[in-house]
């Protein structure tokens, strides 16, 4: 016969209240944990296999724990390879919560990532179990326990182990969550150094100098940089031979020169050469020069090193003074080649007066700021190697020694990882290094005994003959 109709053997009104019986139950007497669902980046279509997925989300809800008098499952085993932990653990979750709370986000994921399943927890997904410290995995959700109360289900039960790590990318910018795997998984290692070095340039000593030039007319209508000309030196060597080069600046509409400066003081020279200002589309430009004849100036340097990094930079250039105190020291300004952060000139703006023939003066010039790399990296962060476009993530940097411990290397180019010399640039601190070399091989776990094995083999069979078995 058809049920009682004087009954409703569950009226709406009273499903929601044992729902909201069980919520307030949860929230009083459950904890609060991080749901962490996975997200599939790629897998195979033959046979389904997941061959990347991340764990990127994390939502706060609260939970009963049913194994209240401890873990479940086969505890700790000592194995060959080490403690294996077989910990489990049952958790009861609200479905109206699920569904109000989480649901809706995981169905708003777009298509970034391949969601399945949107409207209840999926076996795959993590639970961050704060009272223990540790990630499990949903291996199992119940759905129908208990069985239709007043014809309805309230929560999921969701059967969990503990978590085993393979490589799977945890960016849920929860501290507590992603460091839970920060020594786990394939870990290689890039060295770094600084991307900078320090210019190197060595100062030579002459007299019958070049030791001022007087602009006495700046000319006018100039639309490039003019070119400057300072007689040749009498003493026939081309390097005495000054040299200059002009400043244009502009005001009120006109381009003038503003100022010339020496890039070779010369030498030899007995009277004040002469100067000529020509080309750059104007005209006008007068100037004359001053020399020493007394004593010796710094007239020239050489680039021993050009130098790199000095993007930015404004470099200073500091010269030993003379033998004697109260004389001229030389002055110089740097210029920087935009391009290669490279020093691309020395300009004088004074020889100095007062050195000798043996006085053997130094330069010296300041380093770039990022001689010893820029900033810090951070735990989980992306780098990217800007020539391999090789990417990774941090797991951890040792700034002393300058050691970047990396994991879930992406190829991006046909170069296999990251290759000595290029610059590597972390996504979110902007720290910047050069890689001095890149160590392929994980060297910390020590259940890693490929290149043994292999040279053991060696040892029992020659592979580089066609048949090592016989001699058929």
């Amino acid at each position: 016969m058809a049920l009682n109709p004087f009954f409703l053997q569950g009226s709406p009104s009273e499903q929601r209240l044992v729902q909201s019986l069980i919520n307030e139950h949860l929230q009083i007497h459950g904890v609060e944990v991080i749901y962490i669902p996975r997200n599939f980046v790629n897998r195979k279509t033959i046979i389904e296999e997941v061959q990347s997925s991340r764990f990127d989300d994390n939502y706060a809800i609260e939970a009963y724990i049913n194994t209240y008098e401890g873990h479940a499952g086969g505890g700790d085993i000592l194995t060959k390879f080490g403690m294996s932990l077989k910990d489990e653990v049952t958790l009861t979750i609200s479905k109206e919560r699920f569904e109000d709370f989480i649901v809706p986000f995981l169905g708003a994921q777009g298509d970034e990532y391949e969601i399945e399943l949107s409207n209840r927890p999926r076996e795959g997904d993590l639970v961050y179990f704060p009272l223990g410290q540790r990630l499990f995995e949903v291996k199992f959700v119940e759905h129908e326990q208990p069985f239709y109360q007043l014809g309805k289900l309230y929560v999921y039960e969701l059967k969990c182990e503990l978590f085993e790590y393979e490589d799977e990318i945890i960016d849920t910018s929860v501290y507590e969550v992603d460091s839970q795997v920060q020594e786990e998984g394939f870990i290689t290692t890039l060295n770094l150094i600084g991307v900078g070095v320090t210019a190197q340039v060595t100062p030579f000593v002459g007299t019958g100098y070049v030791n001022s030039i007087t602009l006495s007319n700046d000319g006018s209508g100039y639309t490039s940089t003019p070119t400057v000309a300072i007689s040749s030196s009498p003493s026939g060597n081309p390097l005495h031979n000054a040299s200059a080069v002009a400043i244009t600046t502009v005001s009120g509409g006109v381009r003038s020169v503003k100022q010339i400066y020496l890039t070779n003081a010369g030498a030899g020279y007995t009277v004040a050469p002469t100067i000529t200002i020509t080309g750059g589309g104007g005209s006008g430009a007068i100037a004359t020069c001053g020399i020493n004849t007394s004593t010796y100036g710094i007239v020239r340097v050489t680039t021993e090193d050009n130098g790199s990094g000095y993007a930015g930079d404004v470099p200073t250039i500091v010269f030993s003074g003379p033998p004697a105190s109260g004389l001229g020291t030389a002055t110089a300004i740097l210029t920087i080649n935009e391009g290669t952060n490279e020093i691309s000139s020395v300009r004088f703006t004074n020889p100095g007066y007062g050195y000798t023939a043996t006085s053997n003066p130094t330069a010296t010039v300041s380093a770039p700021s990022i001689i010893t790399g820029i900033g810090t990296f951070t735990f989980n962060e992306i780098i990217t190697g800007q020539t391999s476009n090789t990417v990774a993530r941090v797991k951890s940097w040792d700034q002393d020694d300058r050691i970047l411990k990396i994991s879930n290397v992406g190829i991006g180019s046909t170069t296999a990882g990251f290759l000595p010399g290029e610059t590597i640039v972390g996504t979110i601190s902007s720290a910047r290094y050069t890689v001095k070399s890149y160590v392929h091989d994980d060297t910390y776990d020590k259940y890693t005994q490929n290149d043994e094995i292999e040279e053991e083999a060696d040892n029992l069979l020659d592979f580089t003959e066609s048949n090592p078995f016989g001699d058929y």
